[in-house]
């Protein structure tokens, strides 16, 4: 059986934390900023761990992360 690909996009998004979770970064931190609160263009900073309905999906998608 030949090996299954990883979805380099996928990759590049999400990061596997010690524990097992997918840790991925925020959207709307890229343009039009100006209108944005400090407060909020800070929290968009964190890191969040991806929802757990769409775990088994990426799961699939990163095979070998």
């Amino acid at each position: 059986m030949p090996k299954m690909k990883t979805s380099r996009s996928a990759a590049k998004r999400f990061k596997l934390t010690g524990t097992g979770k997918l840790k991925r970064s925020k959207a709307y931190k890229s343009h039009i900023l100006t209108k944005k609160s400090t407060k909020r263009k800070r929290n968009l900073r964190q890191a969040a761990v991806t929802d757990c309905t769409n775990v088994k999906n990426m799961k699939k998608i990163l095979p070998y992360i």
